[in-house]
This record gives structure tokens, C-alpha cells and sequence, in this order.
């Protein structure tokens, strides 16, 4: 049987590719601290279910493929009172950020066609990117400098004619790098002078910890042609099995060609985005509570990694990701040590191994992606773990 090129280059998610490991792991007794997915425990509101149990329609019929009014009117009042504001025609609702990708990539590249993408990045990405027949080209950053990115030179260097995007998470999964105001006018200044798309894949704009007021790449109207926005209540409301996201822009003929494939795929599942829209409906004091969470969380973990020699890791400004530079030769063969041979009094840690989270061969190959989406206790053994399993493999590997 043949198969496609495209979906031949397409490889496994880190944050899943270890999952059998971690199941003979369990069975073995052990007890697994899961920094590997950024699945957050943190209650989803509510609102959500309670708009699932008072659905009282006779038939639940096909939505539109748009999305249903009501979602569509809960999001553009919530970027209103960002003060930015979308017609409803420049919403649509998708299944999920993911979905939300799909099709705009799938818009907006042909066979060949190139985007800028700062590495480390998430990694389905690539998968999204190959089976457009597109082609990742990676904006450089280093855990020295802290995954900084947003330089002219660093972003105008990798522009070439076949160039038809830029794209950037922010803030950052995997880093946690929140752009200043100036760095986020600065990639739509670059933007517009090379006549590129800029996406900005902002499923975790609530998490920032610096005080800083809430941003979107959706706030610069003078590059309405140019500004593709993704958005999701995964992250923000922790509703990710929810699977409702959507794409905003300003753009009309982009939107005209993204309702194409949302029309070809029906719509998002009704009872979903019926709950998704009452989700807009919790207060600020929802997010400041969640906001503190994290952020004794995300300090939880940097005060136990500064005690681990070797480790290079600069404190996240956003996000609930950490990713750390550590003293070992090989992360995904660390990784599977710590789940087949590793454990102190019965436990251990997962993370995502970041090698496949950079286009550049060989680069993240000492790497990983940690989420703090644990308890604070429960951050803190894991950090202990993960000092411990480093000295020990480090003494056997000599």
C-alpha cells in the first residue's frame, strides 16, 4: 500500500510518543509525575455544564457552519472589552485552536510555500505545515537568551520569495516568552513591509505574570489584511476537551476562502459551543484566581530547577511551560531511563523530550518542555525527582 509523502514526513507527538512507557511504568507500581502534556487540572467553570443540562431542543440539528450566534456574539463582546472590536463575519468558530490552524494554513500555503516560525516551537506544527506540502522555516532562539526571538535581522534573515507567513504563540508554548508591545509592533511592521500573514496562535493570552495588560496581534488595525488571530477556551476557561476554538481576521478574502473548509466539514458540534458561550460569562475575578495559580506554580518549579547544577532555564514570562537546557547527552534516552529504570521510593517524572520541537537538525536534542499544571506540592517532588535522576544518570553514563 502507498501512503502520502506528506503525511510520511509527519512524526509522533513528544508529549504522547512516550505514553507506552509510562503504561508499563504504572504497572510496574510506579507513580508517574506527568509534566508532559499541558492539560490543566484546574476546575473547568461551571457555567459550561450547566448549559449542557439545560439544552432542551427536541433535535439536536447541524450549526451553522459559521459557528451559532451566540458563541459568535460571546467572543466578540469579550475582544470588545479588550478594546478591539470584530465584525461578526470576521469570527468563525472552529473545532478547537487545532481545527483553527488546519484550515488557515491550508489557505494560506501551497506545495513549496515557506513560514516563519520561531523554534522552539509546538510541535504540531509540523504536522499541520507538512500536509499543506509547506515547509517550516525556523526563527532561531537559544535557551541562553532566554528563547527571545523578535529581532529584525534574526526574522528578515530567514525571508525569502516563497515566504507567505509569519507565525508566532504568544505567549509561548513551548517557552513561555511573552512579546513586549514593541516586539509585537515590531513582527507586524515586518509583516506588512514583506506583504506576509502574521498568525498569531494566542490560546494562552490570560497567562501572563508580569502585570502586563492583555494583548493580541487583532489590537493593530492598520494591518487588517496581514493579522490572522487563533483562539480557543481550551487554555483559558480549562476546557480542552470542549474543542471550540476559531479564527478572527479582518481579512475578507481570507475569510471567504477559510468558510470554504469550514462549510466542507458541516460545523462544530452544537451542544460544545453552546457551553463554550457560557463560558464567556465568568467573571475577571476568575481569571486573577487562576492567573495566581500559576504563577506560584511557574515559581514552584524555577525555585527547585535553580538548585539542580547545570541547568539552564530562564524564568517564564507567560504560559505554564518551562523549557530547560539539562546536563545530559540525549533527552528522549533520559526520558525513557526515568520511566523504565529510574524511581525514588516508587516515583518519577514525564516531560516532552524538545528535539522535535526545532527544524533545525540537532538543536534541542539536551532540551525538554515541562507544564506546571500540577499542584505546587506536587511540582516541588517532581523537581526533586528530576535533580535526583540527573545525578544518577550523569554518575552511570561517565
Amino acid at each position: 500500500m502507498k501512503f502520502s509523502a506528506k503525511v510520511e514526513k509527519c512524526g509522533l507527538s513528544p508529549m504522547r510518543k512516550f505514553h507506552p512507557y509510562a503504561v508499563k511504568a504504572k504497572a510496574a507500581g510506579k507513580y508517574i509525575y506527568h509534566l508532559n502534556i499541558g492539560q490543566p487540572d484546574v476546575e473547568t467553570p461551571k457555567a459550561f455544564f450547566d448549559a449542557v443540562k439545560n439544552f432542551e431542543q427536541p433535535v439536536l440539528e447541524y450549526a451553522p457552519s459559521p459557528g451559532i450566534p451566540v458563541l459568535i456574539d460571546a467572543i466578540q463582546k469579550y475582544y470588545d472589552d479588550l478594546g478591539m472590536h470584530f465584525e461578526k463575519d470576521e469570527i468563525q468558530i472552529t473545532t478547537g485552536g487545532s481545527e483553527a490552524l488546519q484550515i488557515v494554513l491550508n489557505t494560506i500555503l501551497d506545495d513549496g510555500d515557506e513560514i516563519l516560525i520561531p523554534e522552539p516551537y509546538y510541535p504540531n506544527y509540523n504536522t499541520m505545515v507538512n500536509l499543506t506540502g509547506g515547509k517550516i522555516v525556523p526563527i532561531p532562539s537559544t535557551p541562553e537568551e532566554g528563547y527571545h526571538y523578535a529581532e529584525r535581522s534574526k526574522i528578515e534573515a530567514c525571508i525569502t520569495d516563497k515566504t507567505r507567513a509569519i507565525m508566532c504563540t504568544n505567549p509561548g508554548n513551548p517557552t513561555g516568552v511573552v512579546l513586549t508591545p514593541d516586539e509585537m509592533r515590531l513582527m507586524v511592521d515586518i509583516a506588512k513591509e514583506h506583504n506576509l500573514f502574521i498568525i498569531g496562535d494566542e490560546a494562552y493570552r490570560e497567562f501572563v505574570y508580569g502585570g502586563e495588560p492583555l494583548q493580541s496581534l487583532g489590537q493593530f488595525e492598520d494591518a487588517a489584511e496581514n493579522v490572522i488571530v487563533l483562539d480557543t477556551v481550551s487554555k483559558r476557561f480549562s476546557a480542552c476537551g470542549a474543542r471550540v476554538g476559531c479564527i478572527i481576521s479582518r481579512n475578507k478574502e481570507l475569510m471567504a476562502h477559510t468558510m470554504k473548509m469550514c462549510q466542507a466539514r458541516l460545523c462544530v458540534a452544537t451542544l460544545d459551543q453552546i457551553a463554550s458561550a457560557a463560558l464567556y460569562e465568568v467573571g475577571p475575578e476568575y481569571f486573577a484566581a487562576v492567573r495566581d495559580e500559576y504563577k506560584a506554580r511557574r515559581d514552584t518549579c524555577m525555585e527547585g530547577l535553580k538548585k539542580i547544577p547545570g541547568v539552564v532555564c530562564e524564568c517564564p514570562k507567560g504560559a505554564f511551560y518551562i523549557m530547560a537546557k539539562l546536563p545530559i547527552d540525549d533527552a528522549d534516552k533520559f526520558q525513557i531511563w526515568l520511566l523504565e529504570e529510574f524511581e525514588d521510593n516508587g516515583e518519577t517524572v514525564q516531560f516532552s523530550p524538545a528535539q522535535s520541537m526545532y527544524a533545525t537538525p540537532g538543536k534541542g536534542i539536551n532540551e525538554i518542555r515541562m507544564a506546571y499544571v500540577l499542584e505546587q506540592h506536587k511540582l516541588a517532588r517532581a523537581m526533586e525527582l528530576l535533580g535526583i535522576a540527573l545525578e544518577k544518570y550523569n554518575a552511570l553514563n561517565k
